[in-house]
């Protein structure tokens, strides 16, 4: 966007920190999606609980509630943040046909919560794959994006 500056950039074009101690505390949300799509007969292994690994979409809601809790490692100018909530909602959908994911994540703090929301729903994505891959090696993951972001300075977002 045109008058927008990236904030992970110094001066002279250095990637760095972001320094949010002047920023005031607030409580802030972000809201993320995505999908895994997949044969029919592959989410039938889903719904009938019959993936030879276990419980699908259990062990990959743990999975993406994990990973939200260990952004700051990953990516690399993150800041670690004391989270309050994640939560993950992994849906069966036959018309996809597949998985669709949604993870909301909290916090009281100095920056936001979109790249843990990210994370995420892209681990848990990624869990889902592995979880079937024994049955399906060309399953497809897409549609990660933040769909709410609210709190803190810039106020709320919401993608259309």
């Amino acid at each position: 966007m045109p008058g927008k500056e990236l904030s992970h950039f110094d001066a002279a074009g250095k990637a760095h920190m972001v320094d949010v101690s002047g920023k005031a505390v607030t409580d802030r949300v972000a809201v993320a999606e995505g999908h895994v799509v997949m044969s029919a007969p592959t989410l039938a292994h889903v719904l009938a609980g019959s993936a030879a690994k276990g419980d699908v979409l259990g062990i990959a809601r743990v999975a993406g509630i994990m990973a939200a809790k260990r952004t700051a490692e990953l990516i690399p100018l993150c800041h670690p943040l004391p989270i309050t909530n994640v939560t993950l909602d992994l849906k069966p959908d036959p018309d996809l046909p597949g998985v669709r994911l949604q993870a909301t994540v909290r916090t009281s703090g100095q920056t936001g919560v979109e790249l843990e929301a990210l994370t995420a729903v892209s681990v848990a994505a990624l869990t889902v794959y592995d979880m079937l891959k024994a049955v399906q090696k060309d399953m497809s993951i897409g549609g990660i994006r933040v769909t709410l972001k609210d709190g803190g300075k810039s106020g709320r977002f919401e993608a259309r």
